[in-house]
């Protein structure tokens, strides 16, 4: 039955689906929204829904250690992809709440070190809002504009820079464009003033080559699905300095995932696909 997606509503396509019909002859041309789930990435997942279901934040049991042991491979797998620590590594269910703990949380846990926080204007939503709402707790943000190539310029960064700056959050790669920005040049700017830099890094992870031992970046985003991974799962890198990087938890309760950062149970189904995504 042959159906025009493009003029049908939303209505019926979902319709269509349901009663078994496929889309044919698809051309798919925006993996930078998402991408399939590859095929090895599946088979590493599946046993851990069904066989080591166990939770992996319980003890004195093998199905509880087996699930215990999957997460902490996975993370030191995710850490080898950025050149990071294991315990710098940080599993969430995307980048959308990576940004969010890295933004928010760092900002509400130091307003006592300063209120001015610094971002680009053609950042993703993700990172976007949590500025827009720190603007409504008394934070005053410097929306940096981009220039024609859509690059955002270590001048223009440099110059919303003030003595009580205590976050600056620049995307990698933009996820329009395609632009690279000068991430490392940046961060170095950051660095030598004692500010924090957070980078969105979910157009870059495991497309471009990226080593946090090479770059002062402070904290660091990325997300599953972008690389051949399933919705839901992400990561957020936090450097362990001295002083420590302090976050506040968004969420409370739990007191069981990551380490005080993000509340909840680890889910070692995702955070095992992390080994899979990594390796390929």
């Amino acid at each position: 039955m042959p159906v025009d997606f493009i003029q049908a509503g939303l209505i019926d396509n979902l319709e269509f689906i349901e009663k078994g019909g496929v889309m044919k002859n698809i051309v798919y041309l925006d993996n930078n929204a998402t991408t399939r789930v590859d095929e090895r990435v599946l088979a590493e997942m599946l046993p851990y829904f069904t066989q080591h279901y166990g939770n992996p934040t319980s003890r004195y049991y093998p199905l509880a250690e087996t699930a215990k042991k999957a997460v902490e491979i996975s993370r030191v797998q995710c850490a080898k992809l950025i050149g990071a620590k294991p315990q710098e590594i940080y599993f969430t269910s995307g980048a959308t709440e990576s940004n969010n703990i890295a933004i928010k949380g760092f900002c509400l846990a130091n307003s006592n070190k300063g209120k001015d926080i610094v971002t680009s204007l053609i950042e993703y939503r993700s990172v976007l809002d949590p500025f827009k709402e720190l603007e409504k707790s008394g934070f005053s943000v410097r929306y940096v504009r981009p220039d024609h190539y859509g690059k955002v310029s270590v001048e223009a960064i440099e110059e919303a820079l003030t003595e009580n700056t205590i976050l600056v959050s620049i995307m990698f790669a933009n996820n329009e464009l395609g632009t690279i920005n000068p991430i490392d040049k940046i961060a170095e700017i950051c660095y030598r003033k004692n500010i924090i830099f957070h980078c969105d890094a979910t157009q870059g992870v495991g497309k471009i080559p990226i080593d946090i031992r090479k770059i002062a970046v402070d904290m660091l985003s990325f997300s599953g699905h972008k690389i051949y991974g399933p919705k839901g799962i992400g990561g957020l890198y936090i450097r362990k300095k001295t002083p420590k990087i302090k976050v506040q938890p968004l969420v409370n309760g739990g007191g069981q995932r990551n380490r005080k950062i993000n509340k909840g149970r680890l889910d070692h189904s995702r955070d095992w696909q992390f080994i899979a995504l990594c390796a390929i």
